[in-house]
């Protein structure tokens, strides 16, 4: 079994944002990207998931090193000073790296 490196990009945001950022990760590259709801509590206070609209989302993106460094760099520049949301990344490994 062959093991290939690559970094997945997690974005928490406002609904709200779904699809600037959805136009975001599509257009520096990424060929797909999984979205679902969250809720929780943080900086912002908390965030129940019981009125759609103004609940949080998730995203997962896996991509290679340099899409998600270009990925992280235009979400903070373009994304972080009109929506609530945080994004980080994380090493992974992943089977079948061509479906990235």
């Amino acid at each position: 079994m062959t093991l290939y490196p690559m970094k997945r990009v997690t974005v928490v945001c406002e609904a709200y944002a779904r699809a600037p950022v959805t136009e975001l990760v599509t257009s520096v590259g990424a060929h797909g990207w999984t979205v679902f709801a969250v809720e929780g509590s943080g900086h912002q206070g908390s965030r129940p998931g019981d009125i759609p609209e103004f609940a949080n989302i998730q995203f997962e993106v896996i991509v290679p090193a340099a899409v998600a460094e270009t990925l992280l760099a235009r979400l903070q520049a373009e994304l972080f000073p009109n929506f609530a949301m945080v994004a980080y990344e994380s090493d992974i490994r992943v089977l079948r790296r061509d479906k990235f």
